[in-house]
């Protein structure tokens, strides 16, 4: 005979697992867990996903969450377990210095060849590993003293850069400034990683340039789904209803296949016979495909280097995956920068001629007409007026102004402070948590006057008699008082300054990318004067890299008169 109770236990058990459910998804995350207390920037921030993920798939994040922040406070909640910071202290200063490591959302789209590379990489262990092979290279003293260097530049500047100039200067013909300031930044970065003889040449070919440029922006839109949800695109793909078109694996692999003969080529200059070698002096030398190789080599078991000495199919899709990340980054972000710095001196005519003053100080100058020879990169380096434009170029137009994900580590932490408008403990492990520069360079507090483009919060004068202020209009700056400029080391905007990362995972670039569009713009505003044609569509992409909407600019180079 069974027991009246007996229908009731698996009804109980039901509802057990329901309030089991509830309580862990609804009324512990919104509650009682220490993210609770972390304003939401939506109602179900705590519930679910769903906002954030909708935000992103809309391109709306890097807007949206600045206003949120605006309404909201240095650190809000965008999701169940998703945070995004706006502030120094008990924000970047205790994420990135701290050393949290990266999220997945890295790996999930950055590998290359199916290989890491020290970008995608998100333990911070074997980044410092990657790191310390190559960071020597890219330090601002081997960038200056490095003969090979100077004349990868020489033949940048002269032989294609200036050329195309005088070119576009003299047939009065419209030049879309993003697309060669793309080519003339890639080609500066395939040069110092393989050898001028193994890069590229996109300068000076038109339809090259054309045709890697329409590859490798079309694929930007689709980034969303293996970034965001990587699980899902893998089962679509699977299940034949793919998220991502098929052509975006097509091209991914039509840009590996480009960058993996160059990576062959400088392998040969690095050969193991003395006969095939090349002098690290030479513009072919391949400097940082060479720096990783030797320390991939050096790195290898007695028994491998006995065995055979070349680099086995894995150990040469390692470096391939490297060179592959630093050529996208090192072009596509100072190309960037590069175009919105033109745009914006295309309105300051006045700015243009104080920093083309300021360039004919250079010993050589560069011109058409003098002997094909550089200045020294250190007095390039030291003038205040171009270090200002670029470094306001890259605080309102930061080439990468979206979140940078990490993960909150083992031991709980303290975000915010009491001061900056709340200070939240006890934050547990596996979080995500973000910030992003378009936020923490548009503080008022410390950037007066944020949405506008004013190079003179990065300098300061100091006349003849020692007497010292800030520049406050350099529009009232005349060409006589060049002289009393200098570079402003505000510790303040320093801390806020967001454009290469901070903490150990900075960007390792960036001293190559000051080098670059400093001897570009040199080139550049030495000898012409720009207006704009056409700037449709010259507003930034909402997106982690954000080129213009329209990713084009076109102005018209006039020769100058000095």
């Amino acid at each position: 005979m069974l027991s009246e109770s007996a229908p009731f236990a698996p009804t109980l058990a039901v509802l057990t697992v329901i309030l089991f459910l509830l309580y862990k998804y609804v009324v512990h995350p919104a509650l009682f867990s220490p993210l609770s207390r972390i304003p939401g920037a939506h109602w179900s921030t705590s519930l679910s996903p769903v906002w954030i993920l909708w935000t992103r798939y809309k391109s709306m994040e890097i807007r949206t969450l600045h206003q949120k922040h605006h309404q909201l406070g240095p650190v809000i909640r965008l999701g169940p377990n998703d945070i995004s910071v706006n502030c120094v202290k008990g924000g970047i200063s205790t994420v990135y210095a701290g050393g949290f490591e990266k999220h997945a959302w890295y790996s999930n789209l950055f590998n290359n060849y199916g290989v890491p590379n020290m970008f995608s990489t998100c333990q911070g262990r074997p980044h410092s590993v990657r790191k310390r092979m190559m960071s020597n290279v890219y330090s601002k003293s081997y960038m200056h003293g490095s003969k090979a260097m100077i004349e990868i530049t020489t033949e940048l500047i002269y032989r294609r850069l200036l050329v195309r100039f005088e070119e576009y200067s003299s047939t009065g013909k419209d030049v879309d400034i993003y697309k060669v300031s793309s080519a003339i930044t890639m080609d500066f970065v395939t040069a110092f990683l393989f050898g001028l003889a193994s890069s590229s040449n996109l300068t000076m070919d038109d339809e090259r340039r054309d045709w890697f440029l329409e590859l490798y922006n079309s694929r930007r839109k689709y980034n969303f789904w293996p970034h965001e949800l990587p699980n899902l695109t893998k089962i679509a793909k699977w299940a034949c209803v793919p998220l991502v078109p098929k052509w975006v694996d097509g091209a991914n692999a039509t840009i590996e296949s480009w960058t993996l003969e160059m990576c062959d080529g400088a392998s040969k200059a690095v050969g193991q016979q003395p006969s095939s070698k090349i002098a690290p002096s030479s513009p072919d030398f391949p400097i940082v495909y060479a720096q990783l190789d030797s320390a991939i080599r050096d790195g290898r078991s007695k028994q491998d280097m006995d065995s055979d000495l070349a680099l086995s199919p894995l150990q040469r899709l390692t470096i391939a995956s490297e060179m592959l990340d630093q050529l996208a980054a090192g072009f596509d972000t100072s190309g960037i920068t590069l175009t919105y710095a033109i745009h914006e001196l295309s309105h300051h005519p006045h700015l243009q001629n104080l920093l083309r003053s300021s360039l004919t100080t250079l010993t050589p100058p560069i011109t058409p007409l003098s002997t094909p020879s550089l200045p020294s990169p250190k007095a390039l380096d030291a003038l205040p007026l171009l270090h200002a434009i670029l470094y306001e170029t890259l605080r309102l137009h930061a080439a990468i102004p979206g979140a940078q994900p990490r993960i909150t580590p083992g031991k709980p932490c303290i975000l915010g402070t009491a001061a900056n408008g709340g200070e939240y403990f006890d934050i547990p492990a596996g979080v995500r948590i973000s910030a992003q520069a378009w936020s923490l360079h548009r503080n008022e507090e410390v950037f007066p006057q944020a949405e506008e483009w004013r190079v003179g919060r990065w300098l300061k004068w100091r006349d003849e008699s020692g007497r010292a202020g800030e520049v406050v209009d350099v529009e009232m700056v005349g060409v006589g008082e060049l002289r009393w400029l200098e570079v402003r080391n505000d510790v303040e905007m320093n801390r806020w300054f967001w454009a290469f990362g901070s903490g150990g995972r900075m960007c390792i670039g960036s001293n190559l990318a000051m080098y670059q569009m400093k001897s570009i713009m040199a080139c550049l505003y030495g000898n012409f004067t720009t207006r704009i044609v056409d700037d449709e569509g010259i507003e930034q992409r909402d997106a982690y890299t954000a080129p213009p909407k329209g990713e084009k600019l076109i102005i018209r180079l006039e020769a100058s008169a000095i």
